[in-house]
């Protein structure tokens, strides 16, 4: 088999080849360990609890009776929206209920018996990492709640040297552990609709490699 030219240039490239090798490097040794995606357990997610807000959300606040207040607002990068009267309000890390409160405390220097909700119009799209072999190696941005399929599709074909039955997502369930859990995955499962391959839904700062 001729050698495989690298797909790696430049320092951002560079940076991705050191991280796919800090994550390959259970396979250096065989495939190491890893979970069969039918056997894995979902820890819980911000989801099944009260949801915090992060930069990138798009929120929308009502204030009832008060049609000129209520407003559309994208979380920034500070973690800040800007409101009517209140000026900069932080929103980042609260839940959209705690939020509400707070903004409506505030308000009342300004209106008498402020009533304010605060929902989530548009999460923030998700990061995945795809590495190994796919033609486009490197950050992706999907849509919460993505499929590894389309997460595969977003990365591109595979190169000739993929390894379809060796489909890995690399998540860090256990921020104190050491090791990300490996979960496995063959493309044709997921094609085929068999078990959890074809569902199984990927988490911003996921880890997609194909060996």
């Amino acid at each position: 088999m001729p050698s495989r030219p690298s797909r790696f240039r430049g320092p951002v490239s560079r940076a991705l080849a050191c991280a796919g090798l800090l994550f390959l490097a259970p396979a250096c040794s065989g495939l190491g360990k890893y979970t069969w995606v039918n056997d894995y357990q979902e820890k819980p997610t911000e989801s099944d609890a009260a949801y915090r807000i992060v930069p990138g959300d798009v929120l929308n606040v009502k204030v009832f009776g008060q049609e000129a207040l209520t407003t559309r607002a994208k979380v920034r990068e500070d973690g800040h929206i800007s409101l009517t009267f209140l000026d900069d309000v932080e929103a980042a890390g609260h839940s959209p209920a705690l939020l509400a409160q707070q903004i409506q405390t505030r308000l009342k220097d300004f209106i008498n018996h402020p009533v304010v909700t605060v929902s989530l119009e548009e999460a923030r799209p998700m990061s995945v990492t795809m590495l190994g072999e796919v033609a486009n190696v490197g950050a992706h941005v999907l849509d919460p709640g993505a499929t590894l399929l389309q997460a595969l599709g977003a990365a591109g074909s595979f190169t000739d040297y993929a390894h379809r039955d060796r489909i890995f997502v690399l998540r860090r369930d256990d921020p104190q552990a050491e090791q990300p859990t490996r979960i496995r995955v063959r493309y044709e499962d997921i094609i085929r609709g068999e078990g959890r391959a074809a569902a199984f839904r990927l988490r911003s700062g996921d880890v997609v490699v194909v060996e």
